[in-house]
């Protein structure tokens, strides 16, 4: 049975670190895990945008969670990537990622073909029905324009497996609008790392980052901070990684976190298109902030 208690603190959306020939590379990707288990990441999240998941074939998908699961080998939890516009498609990725072991599940909004609110509603609840599995229902309009109002995620949290949320709305009114709608206790999580901290002051309970994939300690460190009530060194340790979260976004997520993690020499630019290399002046940025924390000369 899975843990279904709530997850806290800062929780990674992984990479899928690849060679230069776009094949992946699981020794990287082992390594990657370590460091995070390392320094303090609460759960770990293969196979979601961040790892590039639209472009990894059904094979690839299924084998990056696998991997991570047995890397993570119970040490912190692994939450599957499990989103597709295509709700048949993320039955089956909820499915594997249940065969091999995950915690739970994250299911990001159908992208592209734009459902209604009762599609949205009989999609997710199609895929809680299909495993045992927790289940957090991620918002994220800006890549798939469409999102899930209020009143249908309330609809929704009546299934007992649909338990939380990832946010990358930045809608600081969002989290309380929530949690006053959702009649039971209901884990959210920022998708968000520039407006972390005003996320959890609002209630929420920690966040699925991409900047930790760069400096994880750092990013454990400030939750840690915050729930020893420690606020000002939380805002310090925030205002420290704001050029840093800035740069991660300058261009279309994963490209500068895997420019970044070159630089530090952790694992390999590549993407896959239609993804490419951030142009110089991201490379610039990037580098600035990697500077301002002392991880470059």
């Amino acid at each position: 049975m899975a843990d279904t208690s709530m997850y806290q603190g800062s929780l990674t959306a992984l990479v899928t670190p690849m060679h230069t020939d776009g094949r992946i590379d699981f020794d990287v990707s082992a390594k990657l895990i370590e460091r995070q288990i390392e320094a303090g990441t609460t759960a770990l999240i293969p196979a979601g945008t961040t790892g590039e998941s639209p472009t990894l074939s059904h094979e690839e998908h299924g084998r990056v969670v696998a991997h991570c699961v047995e890397t993570a080998n119970g040490r912190v939890r692994v939450m599957a990537g499990a989103g597709s516009n295509s709700t048949s498609e993320a039955v089956l990725m909820a499915k594997h990622a249940h065969s091999v072991g995950a915690d739970s599940l994250l299911v990001v909004v159908p992208y592209y073909n734009k459902p209604s609110q009762e599609g949205l509603y009989r999609h997710f609840m199609t895929i809680a029905d299909a495993t045992p599995l927790p289940m957090f229902l991620y918002c994220i309009p800006g890549r798939s324009v469409v999102d899930i109002s209020i009143a249908t995620m309330a609809r929704l949290c009546e299934h007992p497996n649909i338990v939380g949320t990832k946010d990358a709305t930045a809608n600081m009114a969002r989290p309380i609008a929530v949690r006053r709608a959702v009649d039971k206790p209901f884990n959210q999580l920022s998708g968000d790392d520039n407006s972390v901290l005003s996320f959890l002051a609002a209630g929420g309970d920690g966040c699925i980052g991409v900047t930790s994939n760069v400096v994880p300690h750092l990013c454990a460190d400030m939750h840690l901070a915050w729930q020893e009530g420690r606020v000002e060194d939380a805002i310090a340790i925030q205002d420290h990684l704001t050029p840093l979260h800035d740069a991660m976004f300058l261009e279309s997520n994963p490209g500068p976190v895997k420019y970044a993690l070159s630089r530090l020499g952790l694992c390999n630019p590549t993407l896959r298109l239609p993804l490419v290399e951030p142009q110089e002046e991201t490379r610039r940025a990037i580098d600035a902030a990697l500077r301002s924390l002392e991880l470059l000369d």
